[in-house]
Order: structure tokens, then sequence, then C-alpha cells
């Protein structure tokens, strides 16, 4: 028994030798190396895809100098290393502590710029791709994120470099939460809870009303009014659609309910 005894406690010293070894062999290769020295390595290892190297020498750089236009810096490179090596959750907490500690930096707009883009990725998962998911039918609340985050550099910095594709963002994330709202509406009708189809339908033309959903929208609350038996309010909807739309399908054909087929979830 003593003898299993020494034996396990010699393996687990050989381990925690081997450990610190090899925590201390970083520590040494390092040692000597300016803060210069230190960020051209590691950004170095960042433009190679080494992104765990990368973030260890960030690491090492920000504790050795915590101070500086270097530590900074590696404090947003840590965040795109994470972000490019799929830890948005890393990413976003540091992007966080930098704004934190740097909100009057003067790439702000850079910083809000990459965190808009974790957030706006953050469901771009491999079930995702393989069913081409339609964006409005992601997490609303994960584009809801992006899209304050987006929309907050554009107002904070509308002459950043960044400014113009957060803005294609912004639109693309506007018409998603327009048709997640459109989703849920036809939900609720397949499901014949007409009232909560035309809240939906409701938040859509006075929310998103730049987006393509405007149409179906009111046409879904001429259908939900008339099922509901409120005929003034069924007409104005129908009104609304013909002055704005005078060349839609609903005109002639009453908006109803359609079963997609399986095998179009594929497509």
């Amino acid at each position: 028994m003593k003898k299993i005894l020494l034996l396990i406690s010699l393996i687990t010293l050989i381990n925690a030798c081997s450990s610190t070894g090899t925590v201390d062999k970083d520590a040494q290769i390092t040692r000597d190396w300016t803060v210069e020295k230190l960020y051209t390595e590691a950004k170095e290892e960042l433009n190679k895809g080494n992104y765990t190297r990368a973030v260890k020498l960030y690491d090492i750089l920000e504790s050795r100098f915590p101070f500086g236009r270097y530590a900074q810096q590696a404090s947003l490179d840590t965040a795109y290393a994470h972000y490019r090596d799929s830890e948005p959750k890393q990413a976003l907490e540091e992007l966080d502590r930098f704004m934190k500690l740097h909100p009057v930096h003067p790439n702000m707009d850079y910083a809000l710029y990459l965190k808009g883009l974790v957030l706006f990725n953050a469901d771009q998962s491999f079930l995702a791709k393989l069913s081409a998911q339609d964006w409005s039918e992601r997490d609303p609340q994960a584009n809801k994120d992006a899209f304050f985050v987006f929309q907050e550099l554009v107002t904070r910095f509308p002459n950043s470099v960044y400014a113009p594709d957060a803005l294609d963002r912004l639109n693309k994330l506007l018409d998603a939460l327009g048709g997640h709202e459109m989703h849920v509406a036809r939900y609720y009708m397949k499901r014949g809870a007409y009232l909560a189809a035309v809240n939906r339908a409701q938040t859509v033309i006075t929310e998103y009303n730049n987006t393509k959903y405007v149409e179906e929208a009111l046409a879904i609350m001429s259908t939900a009014y008339d099922k509901l038996g409120i005929t003034d309010l069924r007409d104005d909807s129908f009104r609304v659609l013909q002055r704005n739309y005078p060349q839609s399908s609903y005109l002639k054909t009453p908006w109803k309910v359609q079963e997609m087929p399986w095998y179009q979830y594929w497509k």
C-alpha cells in the first residue's frame, strides 16, 4: 500500500513539474523581450492563424506592460483572436473589458465594429449553414444585440471606415427582425390565434416599415380581422393594402396559410 501511495505521489510530482516547466519555458523565452518585440511576435502569430499562441503572448505583454498603447492594442487583438478562433464569449468579455477601461479610445469605432461582428455571426453554426437557415429564423435577441451595437457605431462614428459595412449589416438585421415578427404572425394565424397575429403584424408595420414584410402584414391583418368578425378594421387594413400595394396578389386572393413541403427546408 505504501509503495502504491509513493508511486501516486511521484507521478503527481512529475506532472506538476512538467506543467510548471511549460509555463516557465514561456516566461523564460520572453523574459528579456521588450514590449515592442512581444507585440510584434504576438501579431505575427495572429496573422498566421496561431490564435492560441497569439493570445498567450498578448497575455504576457499585458501582465508585464499593463499601461500604454501596446497593452491597449493587445486587448483588441486578443478579442479578435478569440473571434477568429470561434470563441465568441471570450471575445465579448475582452471587448467589454476594453470599452470599460478605455471609453474614449481612438479605436473605439473598431471595438464596436468587432463586437457587432461577434454578435452578428453568433449563430453561424454548422447546423444553421447546413439547413440554409433564414436569418429571420435566428434567435431574435442575437439579432437585436448586433443591431444595437452597429447602430451605436454609425451614430457615434458616422465617418468611420467601418460605418458603411455596419450600415449594410444594419439593413440585413432590420429585415431579419421584421421577418421574425412575420414568422410568429404566420404561426399564430395557423393556430387560429388571430388577435395575437394582428399584434405581430402591427409590429411589422410600425417598427419595420422599411422591410419587405409590410405588404404581407397588412394582408394578415385584413384576414385576421375578418376571422374575428371585426369588419371595420378588416376594411381599413384592406384599403391601406390597396393604396400602398395596388398590384398586390392579396387584393385578389386573401392571405392564407401556406404549408411548406419538408424538402424545401433544405434548399
